[in-house]
């Protein structure tokens, strides 16, 4: 056994509490180096009573290690451990001190969980882990009230540009609930709703009002509502890192300077408040002058953003928040501000916008979830790029699934495109076989789903702002066929728990082969999902539990014996086979 690349500490992603009573043990061992591997667990406090063996499965493999994981249930909610590695006829012991060829007698020097406090468990909304979200970008959904257009607004479905207009405000969301209703829509995340000069409104002017060409606060609280007595979700976009340039305190400092009461608001390296060389004198969000980046360690400042946080689920009932360029915010900030926003609802949902790693920021103190960026550009590479081949994306998967909590992939916030991005139906080069293929594995994926608005029926476009285009909402120019799609395929999540808290594992990944297949199972349901990322049909031999199997879309039977057999799947075609209770 290589030892050097055997690796566990307590805590984080790799000792946790996954409910007041049972905790998570994960090992990391080199690829294929060992055969088996158990958890010696006992409590300190009574030792020889309490030992017990427990074998630990195979989670998931990269290219380099297996990670191998293990429930454990304390019977008094202290937990002390150590590792027995196994590889053919050689057992090595692995405690916190480090490798010993003995199994441990006594407590001393063993791995610790201290104990199982109830709040210290990381207990992420429940709700989430069911939900389908869809992205909203509010200028560009639907113009349900053209009285309040701006004076410049541009014919509906024209050309985006970045400063362009036309007109998309929250009556027209309203006016289009049943659409969402009916694609099996539970959850909207809007991007920035309150009042700001540009179209995107990452510029805040005025963060307790929507923005006048939007609609009022009134229209807000309405569309809440309206969206609640449909059981739909609202999320709001905040953007804390930096205000607008229309922000009045901001103002008030580039016509005071240093003597301005909201000077320490802001990073400013010197005076006056200008751009020298194309570079701000002032911190900002990547060097946008209309940008400035709040201080949040300024104790106004963090009142301010706090009293906004609270304002909007107390007076409108929104059921929580993303927050934009989360990761340059300091940590002591987010930790006030989930203290805040779960006092006013418990049941809130704290999204980051991290595009990287995110575990510190993901320890039940700060976010429920980031947008899980890191899945995205696993599936494109593997679906649309072809950039992977099946083992490197079961790899890139593996390294995911393993990178953070239980608890916290089931909420994780997995999206193929947004506003920031290239849509997905161009990023398939308009194929809407890869489409299809990418969107089935994000529905049969652990975590949240997100569709960016109009993916369903066919809006393409390239990087921002092309990706911003208005929504269609003439049926005839609609892919209907892919809405139908769309329809089915939320149904079938919806449908079945297994698909979206059940366990996942991949049942064939090989190097140079573009087909996968993988297992989503738990104690009510077992599917198997096949899929073929070539550009032409394939066979993909693979054995089935024994038993009758039906395809989830067709209705066909499939009876399995326990044996290898063939399944034929179109180019960028994939099979979805559940197995019934009936007999052979």
């Amino acid at each position: 056994m290589q030892l050097e690349a055997v690796y566990h500490r307590p805590k984080q992603n790799w000792s946790f509490a996954y409910d007041r009573n049972t905790v998570y043990l994960r090992l990391r061992t080199k690829r294929n180096d060992v055969d088996r591997v158990k958890v010696l667990a006992a409590d300190k406090c009574d030792f020889e009573r309490t030992k017990t063996e427990i074998d630990m499965v195979k989670l998931a493999s990269n290219e380099l290690f297996d990670f191998w994981e293990a429930p454990v249930i304390p019977p008094y909610r202290r937990l002390q451990y150590a590792f027995q590695l196994q590889s053919g006829g050689v057992s090595t012991y692995m405690t916190e001190r480090g490798f010993q060829a003995e199994a441990p007698s006594e407590p001393t020097g063993l791995f610790e969980f201290p104990y199982v406090n109830p709040a210290d468990v990381f207990t992420p909304p429940e709700w989430v882990k069911d939900a389908i979200f869809y992205q909203i970008f509010p200028e560009r959904f639907a113009n349900g009230d053209p009285t309040i257009d701006p004076a410049e607004t541009e014919p509906w479905g024209g050309k985006p540009t970045g400063g362009n207009f036309f007109g998309g405000d929250l009556q027209g969301v309203i006016d289009h609930l049943d659409h969402l209703e009916e694609l099996g829509v539970t959850a909207i995340y809007f991007t920035p709703v309150f009042e700001a000069p540009t179209n995107h409104k990452y510029d805040t002017r005025d963060y307790k009002k929507v923005d006048p060409h939007f609609g009022t606060n009134e229209t807000l609280k309405k569309l809440v509502q309206a969206c609640h007595d449909r059981g739909i979700r609202v999320l709001l976009d905040a953007v804390f890192n930096h205000s607008g340039g229309t922000f009045e305190p901001f103002l008030d400092v580039k016509k005071n300077g240093a003597r301005s009461r909201y000077a320490d608001w802001f990073s400013v390296r010197e005076f006056p408040l200008e751009v020298k060389e194309g570079i701000p004198t002032y911190e900002t969000f990547a060097f946008v002058p209309s940008m400035p980046k709040l201080n949040t360690g300024n104790p106004e400042v963090k009142a301010y953003l706090l009293d906004v946080a609270r304002y909007w689920i107390e007076e409108v009932g929104i059921d929580g928040w993303r927050l934009d360029v989360a990761n340059e915010v300091d940590h002591a900030f987010w930790r006030e501000f989930r203290k805040v926003v779960k006092q006013a609802n418990p049941d809130a949902y704290i999204l980051g916008e991290i595009w990287h790693d995110s575990i510190m920021w993901l320890q039940g103190d700060q976010f429920d979830a980031v947008m899980n960026y890191p899945f995205t550009n696993a599936v494109l590479d593997f679906f649309t790029k072809g950039k992977m081949d099946g083992a490197q994306f079961a790899s890139a998967i593996g390294t995911l699934l393993t990178s953070y909590q239980r608890q916290v992939q089931e909420v994780a916030f997995n999206l193929l495109d947004s506003h920031d991005t290239p849509r997905l139906l161009t990023l398939c080069a308009g194929d809407k076989s890869r489409m299809k293929l990418s969107a089935m594995f994000q529905f049969t994926f652990p975590g949240t789903p997100c569709i960016y608005y109009g993916d369903e029926v066919g809006i393409a476009g390239g990087g921002d702002p092309d990706c911003r285009r208005c929504m269609e909402w003439d049926p005839s120019k609609q892919d209907r066929e892919l809405l139908a799609f769309y329809r089915e395929l939320i149904a079938l999540r919806r449908l079945h728990p297994a698909l979206r808290t059940g366990e996942f594992r991949f049942l064939h990944a090989e190097p140079g082969d573009m087909r996968i297949a993988y297992e989503r199972k738990d104690d009510q349901a077992r599917f198997v999902i096949l899929m073929n990322a070539n550009e032409t049909a394939r066979t993909l031999p693979l054995a089935l539990q024994e038993g009758v199997w039906t395809d989830a879309f067709t209705g066909e039977d499939v009876l399995a014996d326990g044996e290898v057999q063939s399944f034929k799947l179109p180019a960028f075609g994939y099979r979805v086979l559940k197995r019934t209770e009936r007999p052979l």
